[in-house]
């Protein structure tokens, strides 16, 4: 289940692409989740914490998709590159940061509502041909999806490596990215 790079499997030869061939860089990082679900929301959490560690180059956007499932698909669009950041059951102990390397079909099989969702706008761009040539998934166990604002403890400690992840995710497909609390090393 876990990768280092993902290729979609969309069929989008340069030539067909939307970009007739040529070479172009406009990435999203999507978080998903629901916030008041304790460890459901780490996904829009952590998107949200890495905007504010971060500086970025124009070529990236970051979204906070919570719970949306259709109405994400005019995000997909144009885009070279999608991360998504959400917590995801593999069996894995609490606080297990994974990469997976099939997201569509890590989505297609699970049952919570916005992971559902996300499964059929995959499958939709997939057959218009909106999928991107480079689509991720970071996830990280959930320990409690009760009620509550606060993230597990396992998860919390976490966030922060996950976040560096996803940037260094970022800088590997030509994303530049700054610290903005810049410190000598």
């Amino acid at each position: 289940m876990k990768s280092n790079s993902i290729e979609s499997n969309n069929n989008n030869s340069p030539e067909s692409s939307k970009d007739s061939g040529q070479s172009f860089l406009n990435a999203l990082v999507l978080g998903l989740g629901n916030i008041l679900l304790s460890d459901e929301g780490v996904g829009v959490k952590a998107v949200e914490e890495l905007q504010n560690r971060y500086d970025f180059s124009g070529a990236v956007e970051f979204i906070d998709g919570g719970t949306m499932g259709f109405e994400l698909l005019p995000y997909f669009e144009g885009r070279s590159d999608i991360i998504i950041i959400d917590a995801v059951k593999t069996g894995n102990a609490p606080g297990t940061i994974v990469k997976i390397d099939d997201p569509p079909g890590y989505f297609s099989s699970k049952t919570s509502p916005h992971q559902i969702g996300l499964a059929d706008v995959l499958g939709i761009a997939a057959m218009t041909g909106d999928l991107p040539r480079n689509i991720s998934l970071f996830g990280i166990e959930p320990k409690q999806l009760s009620t509550g604002l606060q993230l597990s403890e396992e998860v919390a400690r976490n966030l922060s490596q996950l976040i560096d992840m996803v940037a260094d995710e970022l800088k590997a497909i030509g994303i530049k990215v700054q610290p903005k609390n810049k410190q000598l090393s």
